[in-house]
Order: C-alpha cells, then sequence, then structure tokens
C-alpha cells in the first residue's frame, strides 16, 4: 500500500542507516509471516506472544509493525476462530499505540505510537471492528479492546468520534460496558469520559442509551464522595455530559432529578477526614451543581428559565444548607472544597429572589450561639488567611448585592459606628455585633494597627452594598469614624477614610520598591467609583477637602504606579466632572476640568484612560461566573486547583485584579469612560458662564453720568473681547488634544472630530463665535455714534467760544466810549466858567447810565460763561474717555483776545 510504502521513506530518511534495524524488522516480518501462514496453531499463537512482546519494548519494532501488520492483526481479527489468537492480536495492538519506555528522542523522529494511530483510523471498518469485538464472551478481549480505543482516541479522537457516530450502535456497546465487569466498567467510564469531550451528539445520544442512571448506581455503588477514582471519573463523564448542553441538563432534572447529585454531599462518617480523593470527589459534584446552576460559560442564552428552574429545584432539595456546612460551618475542610462552596452559593442566589431571601434569613450555628449566615461569610471574608477564600467568599456578597435592592438596603440599614472601645477592641470579639457594625470595624481597623488588608477586604464587600443605589450611597455618606485618639483629632467621614487608606496603600513600599498591597488600591479606587457614580452629594463629600484632588492628580501623574491604578484614579476624576452639581469656585465642574488641563493635561489623561482599556487585566476580563472545567489529571489535581488563579492571570501583579475587574465592571468602565469624554471635552469647550447680552445693558441708565456711562461700555467690551481669545485658545488646544486623543496617529497636527459629539462641540464653538463677532460689531457702532455726538460738542464749543469773543468786543468798545467821554468833561471843565453844576450832572448821568449799561451786559456775559463753561468740562472729560487729547484742541482758542484784556487791565490801574 502506497501510504505503507510512505511511512517507510519517512522512517528510512530520520534514521538513515537502515541496515541498522533490518535485523528487527526482518524478525517482526518473520514473525508476521508465521502468523498469517503457519501451520500448527501453537506457532502462531508463539509467534503473537513474541509480537506482542518485541513491539511493547521496540521503537524499531513498532515502526516495522506500523509498515507491515496491520492487515495482518486485522486479518486474526475478521477470523476469530482461536479467541486465543484474538486476544493476542488486540494486545499487540495496543502495544502498537502505546509510547515505549526509551531515551529522549530527537525533536524531528517519527513517533511509531501516533504513526500507528492514524494508520489504524483511517479506515473506518477498523472502527466498527473493534466495536463488534465489545460483544465476545472473552474478558480479555473486552478489556483490551477498550484500552486500544482509548488509546486510539486518545491520539486521534476526531476521527474515532464521527467513525463511532456512522457505526450503527456503536455508542450502544459503549454503554453498556457501563453494566460489565469492575474492570471493564472503569476502562469503559475513561473511555467515555474522553469521547464526550466536546461532543454534542455524543453526549446526547449516551444520555438516551441510559448514561444517566448507570453513572449513578456506579457512584452508589462505590461510596459517594468516599469512594475512590472511579467516583471522580463518574462525576468528570456526568459534567461532560451537562456542561453547555441544556438539553441534557432538562433530561435531568425531569427523569432522575437532583437528589442523586446533592446526596454526594453529604458528609458520612468523620467530617472532619478529607483525604485527597474525598476532596477531588466533592469538586467534582461542586463543579456538577454549578454547570447546573448557570450552564458553564458557552451556555444557551436563550434558555434562562432552565437555570432558574435548576436553582429553584436546587433550593427546594435544600442544596444551601450543604453548601453552607461545606464553605462555613466545616472550617475543617479543604479550602478548595471551601471555594467551590461558596462559587456555588454565589451562582445559587444570583438573580433568584426566593433564594436571596433565604440566605438573608438563614441562621448558623447551635443554641444559643446562632447568627446569620451572611454575618458568618463576612467573618470569613475579613479573617481568612487565604486569599482564594477571600475571593470567593467575597463573589458571594457581589451575587447577593447584584440588582437587589432591597438586600442592599437591609444590610445598609446595620452600619451603624461602634463606640470607640469596641472600634479598637480584638478582631475576635465581634462575634456579636451586627453585619453593619462588624463590616465598619473591618474598615477601621487599619487605623490603629497599620494594617490595610482588612480594610481592603471590607471596602470591596462595601462597593457591593453601594452599587447602583443612591440611597444607600446617601446613608452611608453620613457615617463618620473615631479618631483612634479622639484628643487628636474629631471623627471624619467614611470616604474621607478611604481616600486617606488609598494614599497609604501607595505609602507602604516592600524591599523592592513596589506596593506591598499591590491589590489594595484597585480595590479602594472600585469602590470611590461606584460610590461617587451618579451621586452629586459624593462628588461634594470628596472635594469638601482639597488634597483629595490633589492626591488624586498626582497618582494619575505618578509612572510608579500600575496601569489599572492610574486609569481608576482618572475615572474618580472623571465622575468629579460629570456628577458635580457645585457652585462654588474651586470645587465645581469647570474647576475640575481646568486642573486636568493645567496639571495633567487632556491628551495626558485620557491617555490614561485608553491604557487602562488596552491592558491585561480590562483585555482579558470574564463573567463573574467564569471557571475552568475540572478534568483528571495526574497526582496534582488539589494542587492544581488551588493555582488555577495565579497560572491564569501570571501576567498581573495580584490575582484578586481579576476578581475585581471582572466584565461587568470593565463594562461600566467603558461607558463611564464615554460619558466622562463627553463631559470633559463639553465644559473645555465652553466658557465658565454663558454671558447673555442685554440690550438695555447698552443703553445709558438713568441719572447715569457720561463719563460712567463710557466707562461700563469699555469695561464690557473688554470683557467680551477677554472671553472671545479665551474661547479661541480653548478651542484651538481641545483640536489638539482631540487629533491626539480620537483614534488617530498621535503625531497629527490637523484637528480631526474623531466623533459625533465632538463635531457638535466645534460647530457650538463656531456658533459662539460668530455671536461673540455680532456683540463687537454692534459695539463699534455704539462706539462710532460716540465719536460724532463727540465732534457735534466740538463745533458747540466753538461757537460758544466765538460768542464770547464778540460779547468781549462789545465791552471794550463800551470802555472806549466811556473813556472819550471823560475827556470831553474834562476838555469843557478847562474851557471855561459855564456852569458847573450842569456839566457835573450830565457827567453823573452818562456815567450812570454807562454803568447801569455796562453791568447789565456783564451780567448777562457771565451767566453765558457759566454754562459755558458747565459744557466744555462735560466734553472735555468725554474726549479725554474717548482718547481725544482736549489741551490740543483748545490750543489757540482766546489767544487774539489776551492783549486787549491785558490793556483793559493796565487802565484800570491807571485809573
Amino acid at each position: 500500500m502506497d501510504l505503507v510504502s510512505g511511512y517507510k521513506g519517512v522512517v528510512g530518511l530520520v534514521f538513515g542507516n537502515e541496515d541498522s534495524n533490518s535485523n528487527e524488522d526482518s524478525y517482526v516480518e518473520r514473525l508476521l509471516d508465521c502468523i498469517k501462514n503457519g501451520k500448527l496453531a501453537e506457532d502462531r499463537r508463539n509467534a503473537m506472544a513474541e509480537l506482542q512482546s518485541v513491539v511493547a519494548e521496540s521503537h524499531s519494532a513498532q515502526l516495522a509493525f506500523g509498515t507491515m501488520g496491520f492487515p495482518v492483526l486485522f486479518g486474526v481479527l475478521k477470523e476469530r476462530d482461536d479467541v486465543e489468537m484474538v486476544r493476542g492480536a488486540v494486545e499487540t495492538l495496543v502495544s502498537a499505540l502505546t509510547p515505549t519506555r526509551q531515551a529522549k528522542s530527537h525533536k524531528n523522529e517519527v513517533q511509531p505510537a501516533l504513526m500507528n494511530a492514524d494508520l489504524l483510523s483511517r479506515d473506518e471498518q477498523n472502527i466498527a471492528l473493534l466495536l463488534n469485538l465489545l460483544s465476545e464472551d472473552d474478558f480479555y478481549v473486552r478489556y483490551y479492546t477498550l484500552q486500544l480505543l482509548t488509546a486510539l482516541l486518545t491520539n486521534s479522537h476526531v476521527r474515532l468520534q464521527e467513525a463511532i457516530l456512522t457505526i450503527p450502535r456503536g455508542i450502544t456497546r459503549l454503554v453498556d460496558m457501563l453494566m460489565d465487569r469492575e474492570v471493564i466498567r472503569n476502562e469503559a467510564l475513561l473511555l467515555l469520559t474522553y469521547l464526550t469531550r466536546e461532543a454534542e451528539e455524543i453526549q446526547k445520544i449516551l444520555v438516551f442509551e441510559g448514561a444517566f442512571e448507570k453513572i449513578f448506581s456506579i457512584i452508589k455503588e462505590e461510596g459517594g464522595s468516599d469512594g475512590g477514582v472511579v467516583v471522580q471519573d463518574c462525576l468528570e463523564l456526568l459534567n461532560n455530559l451537562i456542561r453547555s448542553n441544556a438539553s441534557n441538563q432538562v433530561l435531568l432534572r425531569e427523569t432522575i432529578g437532583f437528589d442523586s447529585i446533592i446526596s454526594i454531599l453529604k458528609l458520612r462518617g468523620s467530617t472532619y477526614s478529607f483525604s485527597q480523593q474525598k476532596t477531588v470527589n466533592l469538586l467534582g459534584v461542586l463543579e456538577t451543581i454549578r454547570l447546573l446552576l448557570n450552564g458553564g460559560p458557552e451556555a444557551d442564552p436563550a434558555k434562562p428559565i432552565d437555570k432558574l428552574t435548576n436553582k429553584t429545584v436546587l433550593a427546594q432539595r435544600k442544596v444551601l444548607d450543604y453548601l453552607l456546612m461545606l464553605g462555613v460551618e466545616s472550617q475543617w475542610a479543604p479550602v478548595t472544597v471551601r471555594c467551590a462552596a461558596f462559587r456555588c452559593i454565589g451562582d445559587l442566589i444570583f438573580g433568584h429572589r426566593q433564594n436571596l431571601d433565604t440566605l438573608a434569613s438563614k441562621f448558623l450555628g447551635d443554641e444559643p450561639e446562632i447568627e446569620p449566615a451572611l454575618n458568618s461569610i463576612l467573618r470569613i471574608i475579613l479573617r481568612t488567611s487565604s486569599m482564594q477564600e477571600f475571593i470567593a467568599a467575597d463573589y458571594v456578597f457581589k451575587s447577593f448585592c447584584e440588582e437587589n435592592t432591597d438586600g442592599q438596603k437591609l444590610l445598609a440599614s446595620t452600619l451603624t459606628p461602634q463606640p470607640l472601645s469596641m472600634t479598637h477592641a480584638p478582631f475576635e470579639e465581634d462575634v456579636n455585633m451586627s453585619f453593619g457594625s462588624m463590616l465598619l470595624h473591618g474598615l477601621a481597623l487599619s487605623e490603629h494597627d497599620g494594617d490595610l488588608e482588612t480594610s481592603c477586604r471590607a471596602a470591596s464587600v462595601l462597593s457591593y452594598v453601594l452599587k447602583d443605589n443612591i440611597q444607600c450611597k446617601e446613608k452611608v455618606l453620613q457615617i463618620e469614624i473615631e479618631s483612634p485618639m479622639p484628643s487628636l483629632g474629631s471623627p471624619e467621614p467614611l470616604l474621607h477614610r478611604m481616600v486617606k487608606y488609598l494614599a497609604l496603600a501607595f505609602s507602604k513600599k516592600g524591599n523592592d520598591g513596589k506596593s506591598t498591597n499591590s491589590y489594595v488600591q484597585p480595590i479602594i479606587l472600585k469602590l470611590l467609583v461606584t460610590w461617587l457614580s451618579d451621586c452629586p452629594n459624593a462628588v461634594h463629600s470628596f472635594l469638601a477637602s482639597r488634597p483629595h484632588l490633589t492626591y488624586l492628580v498626582e497618582l494619575i501623574s505618578n509612572t510608579e504606579t500600575t496601569v489599572c491604578v492610574r486609569g481608576l484614579a482618572a475615572v474618580v476624576l472623571g465622575e468629579c466632572v460629570i456628577f458635580n452639581k457645585s457652585i462654588e469656585s474651586g470645587k465645581d465642574a469647570f474647576s475640575i476640568v481646568d486642573a486636568i488641563s493645567q496639571k495633567i493635561g487632556l491628551t495626558s489623561y485620557f491617555q490614561r484612560l485608553e491604557e487602562m482599556q488596552k491592558s491585561f487585566v480590562f483585555s482579558s476580563a470574564k463573567p463573574a461566573q467564569y471557571h475552568k472545567p475540572l478534568t483528571k489529571t495526574n497526582d496534582n489535581i488539589v494542587s492544581d486547583i488551588e493555582d488555577e488563579l495565579a497560572s491564569s492571570h501570571k501576567n498581573e501583579d495580584h490575582p484578586m485584579l481579576a476578581e475585581v475587574c471582572d466584565s461587568q465592571f470593565v463594562n461600566f468602565i467603558k461607558n463611564l469612560e464615554a460619558s466622562i469624554r463627553d463631559g470633559v471635552v463639553k465644559l473645555y469647550s465652553h466658557p465658565k458662564s454663558n454671558v447673555s447680552v442685554i440690550p438695555a445693558e447698552l443703553e445709558q441708565r438713568k441719572d447715569e453720568a457720561d463719563v460712567d456711562y463710557i466707562k461700563r461700555l469699555k469695561s464690557f467690551l473688554e470683557k467680551q473681547c477677554s472671553e472671545i481669545q479665551d474661547l479661541l485658545n480653548r478651542n484651538a488646544i481641545l483640536a489638539e488634544d482631540l487629533a491626539s486623543t480620537g483614534g488617530g496617529d498621535a503625531s497629527q497636527t490637523e484637528p480631526r472630530p474623531s466623533s459625533g459629539s465632538e463635531r457638535a462641540q466645534i460647530e457650538q464653538l463656531k456658533r459662539d463665535l460668530l455671536e461673540a463677532s455680532q456683540r463687537v460689531d454692534m459695539l463699534k457702532k455704539e462706539n462710532s455714534k460716540l465719536e460724532n455726538e463727540a465732534s457735534s460738542y466740538k463745533a458747540l464749543s466753538a461757537k460758544t467760544e466765538n460768542d464770547l469773543k464778540s460779547l468781549s468786543d462789545a465791552y471794550n468798545s463800551l470802555e472806549q466810549a466811556n473813556y472819550h467821554l471823560e475827556n470831553e468833561v474834562k476838555a469843557l471843565k478847562s474851557g471855561g466858567s459855564t456852569s458847573n453844576l450842569d456839566i457835573e450832572a450830565i457827567k453823573a448821568e452818562a456815567k450812570e447810565e454807562a454803568q447801569k449799561e455796562s453791568e447789565a451786559e456783564l451780567g448777562d456775559l457771565l451767566v453765558c460763561l457759566g454754562q459755558e463753561q458747565t459744557k466744555v468740562e462735560k466734553l472735555s472729560a468725554r474726549l479725554m474717555e474717548l482718547g481725544e487729547d482736549v489741551d490740543a484742541l483748545l490750543e489757540g482758542i482766546g489767544d487774539d483776545m489776551g492783549a486787549p484784556e491785558d490793556d483793559d487791565d493796565e487802565d484800570e490801574d491807571e485809573k
């Protein structure tokens, strides 16, 4: 056959020296020839036994057998005239498919066991022939046939699964082996376990062939959880049949029921005795319960009713009591069993109102020392030395509080601070405390012993109590924690205490320079994110202490912290923006955005959020219900289970981070991040206050002086220009930041909106800029109007000056006339002896008339001068406000009148 020839060529190329194996090949060939053509039955049997021995021990003999032995042996299996020969043939085939014990092989060396398995499985008739052998009466024939099928399945499982599905009654023959003798039954269990992995059709056929009844019958016969490895194999096969197979779960529930499963959980004999095999068996049945509760990670989402029904039926069978016994009351049980029980409890109550109420009302212990089950679980969270147990017990509260508003209120109602004496009491004295008092005790414990471990665990539970419940957030916001030394400090809000622990966690360094509690900061930040979400009062309380904002900014900028810590801190800061209702300067949303822009930078701030989303913790987040299926391993199954968390998250600082950042929290952060981006951009791209220009502001107020009016208009104009410039600067910076963080290349320099909301913001900025430009144009028009009025006042002032000059000339003329009259009088006195009385009378009369006329004109002149002087002063002040040089305008006015006025003064002096 060509295939065999091809393998011969491969063997020759790998080993090179064909002569070194020629003797052994010839020996195998002679044995095969004797088996096929031997005359005596005894010779044939001896040849078969010798062939089996050499193939089991020799690497080259397996190669030689693969090239020429299959047709000979399958010819023996078809004849079946000699049972001993059939038995030897099957055993030889098993040896041919089993790797030999030899020195370490070369990397490219042909593996004869894999080669032989490939050759055998290529012909479907070979598989059918082997399945027919299971009906043989000989025990060893059936036993070796099962071993052969198992070896074939290990090396070529896809072909074997496909072949068995096409062979009539193939699976039926395998299921029948479960009722055979013990050794054959055990081999059949192993074979079916391998066969049912990821083979849904085979799973369904097995169930219809009565596999459930046979499995539980074997488990009961072997002693339940106290049984040996056979029970483990049965449970693994059972889990394969119901994993991600809703129809098989329905058949199990409606035919056999769940009583047989729950009975395996019952602890028999000495409850303090947990052998390794018993531990593995209990883990197997607990996985069965988890599969029924949530269907595994690939369950059909279209049939949630099946999960709820399973939860209801299991709860009716009192499974919660057995789970609490294993997880809480049996503290002598291995930690892996306790953790698996806690996981089952969480799955049992998740989304099931009746089961939630049952757990809330459940009490544990014996009279008179009984306490609520939730208190006992919380105590385990706060006290356990096992991180795995803390994570599992923490999952119970996560499931209890999820979409359970009444349960959250119930827990929050017990949050009452204890007296100072109880706050600092030893941790063991919390037995008689309520749930809330115990939780607050754990939160405050780090204040006086310096250990953040307990406070961190209590913070994790508190975050579940507050999640999506504004009433609980408001209530817990009023809680204050006593200072360790009341004489040195007053009580501080619980929120402030948690921020204090956040800073303290970073200050605690190990010898390697890293934080000793690498998961403490993420848990506290998760609490703050949960608390501040949609709670303006919590944001106000957080910002009430100025150092909180400063520390948060430093935490975001600190490169020594992890990507997760910086990202969560950025989310908390973003919540201080979008959930901020404060109008107090320095604490309002605009001030927070300014702090981000000035101390961090929008580009760096948004980069922190993106780095967190791309981190390993966030990108590999799994559903909270996800768990790794248990499979049979060699001897270290328990240790492998204990290391499951650490191995699955080996790239992170601590496995607790994976529990903090489950898929639900990651989705919450993603939605919150989008809101934070929009909120920050919206505030950053708008002025602090929207200025509305009221037309009345441009009108002169009643009794407002012109100077004050002009000053107010000028101040308003300067304010508008400043706000416009600030708006332009913000728009330019925002465009650069959006170009850097909008999903494109960081080296891009042209603004490019990365989302519809950002484009809308830019359009709004353009509209605001256009409106501001229109305001400036209007103010320019008003300024032009005022300049025109000033020009008219200048003309009026010039006219007034001309009138004043005319009046002055008239006065001078009058003085000259009076002077001439006085000269005439003197001439008349010296001219003759006319009647002195008449001349004096005429002179006095003329002088009196001239004086009266002069006084009247002077009075009118002074009134005009006073009025004009007032106008000149007003005009001068307004011109100065408009930036005109008043002295330059008045220069030259009145100079031509100076000389006559001086002459008049001199004349008066002479008189």
